[in-house]
């Protein structure tokens, strides 16, 4: 499991291995619950790192699949962690293509593990909007990751704003609304 503790150990390996592969490196923008606590901002574990795409020139650009050189690099640092196959994944990468909370890019917070890995870890804020997502559609994990991130009513409205943009039908809507009142934001519900 990956988990506080041993964030930074599983990526400096993972740098390493990048070095010993020759490969010039990557940066990598990663979200979930890698993020949540790499940054300190969640105790927890996770099974895997997200990986929204890379950075370049500032922009967050889609991978499609991993270069070979980083998916061998990966499997190598399972093996030694004992982290599950495929515990490096894209399985976010789709976001691209729906949208991002307006401003992500310039929040990003930059961890360089050795010479060639560089994390974007995604911001607290743009954590509650994801989080807010994840509420709606999955529950369990996600909705404690929300409000342990302690969102006030103007961050979570904001959230709301962009989660809208993600599903714009009326049943969506209605489940938004049902999950604030469920929470105990009825104020909040009735802005929506």
């Amino acid at each position: 499991m990956i988990e506080n503790k041993n964030i930074e150990m599983i990526f400096s390996a993972l740098d390493k291995q990048l070095a010993v592969s020759g490969d010039r490196g990557i940066s990598l923008v990663v979200c979930g619950g890698t993020a949540l606590a790499a940054l300190g901002l969640v105790t927890r574990t996770t099974k895997d790192v997200d990986v929204l795409g890379s950075l370049k020139g500032g922009r967050i650009h889609q991978i499609g699949k991993f270069p070979s050189w980083l998916s061998e690099a990966a499997k190598k640092v399972a093996r030694d962690f004992n982290l599950p196959e495929g515990w490096l994944n894209l399985g976010p990468e789709s976001q691209l293509d729906t949208g991002l909370p307006e401003g992500l890019s310039k929040r990003l917070q930059k961890i360089i593990y050795g010479e060639r890995l560089i994390i974007h870890f995604i911001s607290r804020v743009d954590q509650i909007h994801f989080k807010l997502y994840a509420s709606l559609d999955r529950g369990g994990y996600h909705v404690e990751d929300l409000f342990k991130l302690n969102p006030s009513e103007a961050e979570l409205f904001t959230a709301c704003r962009w989660v809208l943009t993600q599903d714009v039908s009326i049943e969506f809507k209605q489940i938004l609304i049902s999950f604030l009142k469920k929470q105990g934001h009825e104020k909040l519900a009735g802005k929506i």
